[in-house]
């Protein structure tokens, strides 16, 4: 019987390491991609070699406009964080934050997940090395895979329960990187910088680069896409 899954693809280190762990374990690859206004869109591109690469059986980009809100230094006219030590960026939530970002992500994901009759959603959160976003914590997945388990015609009627799998969720950057090149995944065509420079080029010193700097150093492996920063 066939395997199906959804991924949530941005493009960005976890996400890719999610959808190599997908492949590794047999699923037929479904992924989803997000066109949200983000000043980011870069990583788009990337989602799009990335799915190519790993052969998904189909690859949606949705274009939402969460810049209609703002809310965020992602959508909206605030400025990227740029330099700061890691203290810091635990300090508090950030203004990357982009507000209720992966509800909707997963709420698309779900009604797609019902239509294909894949039970599986996997996405890349980590609550351990991350910018401290609430919606990236055990204890949010868990709750909206319970919603999920309540909307769903499948579900009710008892022929389908779905899964939100985030084989990430525990493990340091430098761990989730050291298991990706296990699995051979190419993070040169990876994206994770926030603010990228005109030519599409990653920052360097925002928080999502220097996670992935600090991240790299710690696996002792050189990051194949430094040469952006």
């Amino acid at each position: 019987m066939e395997k199906k899954a959804v991924i949530l693809l941005s493009g960005g280190l976890d996400s890719t390491t999610v959808l190599a762990i997908a492949k590794s374990e047999g699923y037929i690859l479904h992924c989803l991609t997000f066109r949200y206004q983000q000043r980011h869109v870069r990583e788009v591109e990337a989602a799009l070699q990335i799915a190519k690469l790993y052969g998904a059986q189909k690859h949606n980009i949705i274009d939402i406009d969460l810049a209609q809100f703002g809310g965020s230094a992602l959508t909206d006219q605030i400025s990227v964080p740029k330099g700061r030590r890691l203290e810091e960026m635990e300090a508090a939530i950030p203004v990357t934050y982009v507000p209720a970002r992966n509800t909707i992500f997963l709420a698309y994901a779900l009604a797609w997940a019902e239509v294909l009759e894949a039970p599986e959603i996997f996405i890349g959160v980590n609550a351990v090395d991350y910018s401290g976003y609430p919606d990236c914590r055990p204890e949010y997945i868990k709750a909206f895979e319970a919603v999920a388990n309540l909307a769903l015609k499948k579900a009710v009627e008892g022929t389908m329960q779905i899964t939100v799998r985030a084989p990430l969720l525990h493990l340091t950057k430098s761990e989730i990187i050291k298991y990706g090149v296990s699995l051979n995944v190419d993070y040169r065509l990876t994206h994770s910088c926030y603010d990228p420079l005109p030519d599409g080029h990653s920052c360097g010193s925002c928080d999502s680069c220097l996670l992935r700097k600090k991240g790299f150093q710690e696996a002792g492996f050189p990051d194949p896409g430094e040469s952006e920063n």
